[in-house]
């Protein structure tokens, strides 16, 4: 079985070919500021972005004969994790998404290029995975309900690769999973489900490199309505120019960590608070599994660093045992839902937004 990888990033296209479950193949295109710059929406990107996956794959002479495509999901509206088919359901929503993001357009360019191929495309786990339990959408305010957005792709592949090592069903297991990048997001596995997370996008947790995370919302609201920055400029403190961005005008761990570990400030006292500010998130999670849990399991770039596992290991290993599971792969993900959906052990489903609780059926092919 052979298949088809393609997840187009901010400022890149990841393309990997994968045959039997083993990468054979895989490429990365940088695309400069210049080169995004001229196009005003994401959706202005498509063709571009098509042919620099077919220019690629016709530069490593690779054919298109393919069992599968599978792309990295996108914005769509909530909806369960699992494997979807690109049908034109999930292409509408995709288009008229109502948030850009180039993840967007993954699916589209995985549609075109499996009709031409005459194989089914696949999308899994997109970020907007929503299986809440009911009292985690309440907020104190009833035009305000919280919702889920979060790095659900790596989230459940870390999960189920530490079910399947300790021989035990994700199904069976409760689990909190911190994913820890340039975006942090804490998430309550309850026997398969992320029954709660933090919104990792540009709402609520603690801070990171990129985020600004959970902030006192009436200091915000004055802000908002100081008359010194624009609607977009708040945005962007949230999401981009928040947290470490923010306070130190950088936002690679590396070099913050190398400096605080100097005893360098300010770099130090804000890794220990982005630390206590993930910790308390973990504590919270630990409420909703009501403090069953049989593993935090840390992933993504920064748990390569020991000098913040460190820090935030001082504050949760009371809460229960911790894995370490770093980095994040992101097309291995991908390709293994693909292959799951191909040899049936893995159900393909429908993506059905008037339908995004957990409780619903999911019509299956």
């Amino acid at each position: 079985m052979k298949v088809l990888v393609i997840n187009p990033g901010s400022t890149s296209t990841k393309v990997a070919v994968y045959e039997d479950g083993k990468q054979t193949w895989v490429a990365n295109e940088q695309h400069s500021p210049a080169e995004i710059s001229v196009f005003a929406h994401v959706n202005e990107q498509l063709a571009y972005r098509e042919d620099t996956v077919r220019r690629m794959l016709a530069k490593a002479g690779i054919p298109l004969e393919f069992d599968a495509v599978m792309a990295r999901g996108g914005l769509l509206q909530p909806t369960p994790g699992g494997v979807y088919a690109v049908d034109d359901a999930l292409i509408h929503d995709l288009i008229y998404a109502r948030m850009e993001h180039v993840c967007n357009l993954g699916a589209l360019i995985a549609d075109k290029i499996a009709k031409e191929v005459g194989c089914p495309a696949f999308i899994a786990d997109p970020e907007v995975v929503d299986e809440f339990m009911p009292e985690a959408r309440v907020s104190g305010i009833p035009e305000i309900e919280r919702i889920s957005i979060f790095h659900a792709l790596n989230q459940k592949a870390v999960a189920r690769k530490y079910a399947r090592e300790n021989g035990v069903p994700y199904s069976d297991l409760n689990l909190i999973v911190v994913h820890l990048g340039g975006g942090i997001s804490v998430g309550a596995h309850l026997h398969g489900k992320v029954v709660d997370v933090n919104n990792a996008l540009n709402g609520d947790g603690p801070f990171s490199p990129e985020r600004a995370g959970t902030v006192p919302a009436d200091q915000l609201v004055d802000l908002c309505f100081s008359g010194k920055y624009t609607q977009r400029e708040i945005k962007k403190m949230l999401n981009g120019r928040g947290g470490l961005a923010a306070h130190l005008g950088i936002t690679d761990m590396r070099e913050i960590s190398a400096r605080a570990t100097e005893g360098l400030e300010p770099y130090k006292s804000m890794v220990e608070a982005m630390a206590y500010a993930v910790g308390k998130e973990v504590g919270s999670r630990a409420v909703a599994l009501r403090g069953n849990i049989d593993a935090i399991i840390l992933t993504g770039g920064i748990a390569r660093d020991t000098y913040f596992v460190d820090l935030l290991r001082s504050w949760i290993e009371w809460i229960g045992p911790i894995v370490l599971i770093p980095g994040e792969d992101e097309m291995g993900s991908l390709a293994t839902n693909a292959f799951g959906a191909i040899d049936g052990s893995l159900p393909v489903m429908y993506y059905r937004p008037e339908h995004p609780c957990v409780e619903h059926d999911i019509a299956k092919a």
